[in-house]
């Protein structure tokens, strides 16, 4: 059964901008709000507000540095996220199996 914050998170990378912001937090690690603004099409305050909804999803987590927010992965979102997908692809690679093995009988 899908949790509240399950949902939540796959319905916060749909956004082509959060995914964004999680690929540059992954690849530079934890930023500030203006460092996570610049380059993309979007204001800091639309930053901000992405930001909040990937923190409520569970995918990152802030600290107070001075007058400033940082942001970063939290790794227990990403990795509910990846132990979800893996249990799909094992479903489906299981299904998949048996629909093979039963084809293979009816060949027969």
């Amino acid at each position: 059964m899908t949790t509240y914050q399950e949902a939540d998170r796959w319905h916060a990378i749909a956004d082509g901008t959060r995914r964004s912001i999680l690929e540059r937090l992954a690849a530079a690690g934890p930023c500030a709000v203006g460092e996570l603004a610049r380059g993309l099409p979007v204001s800091r305050p639309a930053v901000s507000q992405h930001l909040k909804v990937l923190k409520s999803a569970g995918l990152v987590c802030d600290r107070a540095e001075g007058t400033r927010r940082v942001y970063h992965l939290d790794p227990r979102g990403i990795q509910a996220m990846r132990d979800e997908l893996d249990r799909f692809w094992a479903r489906a690679l299981t299904d998949f199996k048996q629909t093979v093995e039963q084809s293979m009988k009816e060949d027969r």
